[in-house]
């Protein structure tokens, strides 16, 4: 038996259009991984705006995409869009469903990855707006045993999605740290949507006939937990021995022991043999025993931040530049502004990767530079009063001033602290729970 299993989503925003291609090539399950720590912040946001929210609100144009699946029995469809609400993008999606009529599918909604309620135990103090737990595929696997055709949950590990299918169809033991580690490997492949595919690739990216919508990819598994890594026939992208390795090492800091909560996987024991025609088989994956405990991840507010942006042309860009940034800074000394941190950038100079041109005298000048300064107060008024200096420069600054589009220039914007922390199983698998509705 083989288990086909699509990568259709990578990240909260990503494209839904490549789905029909994925679905019309048929999936036994469809995987939307749609968190990361920023998204998170995002999604809490949200929920301050609004307290039934929480949760990704693309998720009923996943569900769309896949409802004449859904209701065929071709696919089933795991995601963790459901944030730091899945209670919420639970009944949003069934109350969806009922609204058009649809009947004979099961919703399942996994709840307890919210360690708040732990902070004691865990030595966490201080104003908390949210505090989750990684959970593994265990949640998954037991809401897809309940009959479930759609399984949404919180902040469940990337990888974790689509090893869960694999354990339920081929049965494999918990312990079973090779065939565990397989499929992490696989879903570790797959969690990105097009970037195993060709999408962001290193190499010679401009070498694609149909750039304009690269292929999902698909993990076509075996029971030993092999697997061959393809995409969609007829879509863009492609599926090469180069384009499966860079995904490999993605967001990996030791390759020999890539921490899941699962299980430990050595990628560096896979063997990648590309079988041509976008089809490349992975095999030989090790594992061994799950880490000791969960990661979990703190967020609180860090204040208030602003920023201002100019451009300037050639002549003297740069020093043109810093000069509106030395401008503005002195205002906000003039202003009696209490500015917590400060933050200076200069495309074309020295943004991004560092520096791009070389010092003046000497170097080459760039054709234009845009300054960024951005700053960090305690409050939003505070954050906000160095916005209303900035226009002097429109007329009375350095020449060849130019904006940048439509922008929040020298509005404030709460900032959210990320921290991550070692979390004991024990605390968290004791609150976990799949609640199961039928539409």
């Amino acid at each position: 038996m083989t288990v086909r299993v699509g990568g259709g989503q990578g990240f909260y925003g990503d494209g839904h259009l490549p789905l029909r291609a994925l679905l019309a090539d048929g999936v036994d399950y469809l995987v939307c991984e749609a968190l990361a720590e920023l998204t998170l912040a995002i999604l809490q946001k949200d929920r301050q705006r609004d307290e039934t929210l929480g949760y990704t609100r693309d998720l009923p144009l996943y569900v769309a995409a896949a409802l004449d699946d859904l209701l065929d029995g071709r696919t089933k469809l795991i995601t963790n869009a459901g944030g730091i609400n899945p209670i919420g993008a639970g009944r949003a999606v069934v109350a969806a469903l009922r609204s058009h009529g649809v009947t004979g599918l099961k919703v399942a909604t996994i709840v307890g990855d919210d360690i708040r309620p732990r902070s004691g135990e865990l030595g966490l103090d201080g104003e908390i707006l949210f505090a989750n737990a990684y959970l593994g595929a265990r949640p998954v696997v037991d809401a897809l045993e309940a009959g479930a055709h759609i399984v949404i949950g919180g902040r469940i590990a990337d990888a974790s999605l689509f090893l869960a299918p694999l354990i339920h169809e081929f049965a494999w033991a918990t312990d079973d740290w090779d065939l565990l580690a397989r499929g992490v490997a696989g879903g570790h492949l797959l969690e990105c949507s097009g970037q195993v595919s060709g999408g962001n690739y290193s190499g010679d990216w401009w070498v694609d006939p149909s750039p304009d919508l690269v292929g999902f990819p698909i993990g076509e598994f075996e029971a030993d937990g092999t697997f061959v890594v393809t995409k969609a026939e007829g879509t863009g992208g492609r599926v090469t021995f180069d384009t499966v390795r860079e995904q490999l090492l993605y967001e990996v800091h030791d390759p020999s022991a890539y921490l899941n909560p699962d299980v430990t996987v050595d990628l560096a024991s896979a063997r990648l043999d590309d079988l041509g025609q976008d089809r490349v088989r992975v095999s030989g994956v090790c594992g061994a025993p799950a880490p000791a405990t969960y990661k979990g991840l703190v967020c609180r507010p860090a204040g208030w931040s602003a920023e201002l942006k100019a451009t300037y042309g050639w002549p003297d860009a740069e020093a043109k530049a810093r000069a509106a940034v030395r401008y503005l800074r002195g205002r906000a000394e003039a202003i009696g502004m209490n500015v917590n941190e400060w933050c200076e950038e200069y495309f074309g100079v020295n943004a991004f990767g560092g520096p791009t041109v070389p010092p003046s005298p000497g170097g080459w000048e760039p054709p234009e530079v845009t300054a960024r300064l951005a700053w960090r107060c305690d409050s939003p008024e505070e954050a906000g009063r160095l916005g209303r200096e900035a226009g002097l420069l429109g007329l009375s600054g350095p020449p060849m001033i130019a904006g940048t589009g439509r922008s929040r220039d020298g509005k404030p914007t709460q900032l959210l602290a990320l921290e991550s922390l070692a979390v004991p199983r024990e605390l968290v698998d004791s609150q976990v729970r799949v609640e199961v509705t039928e539409v």
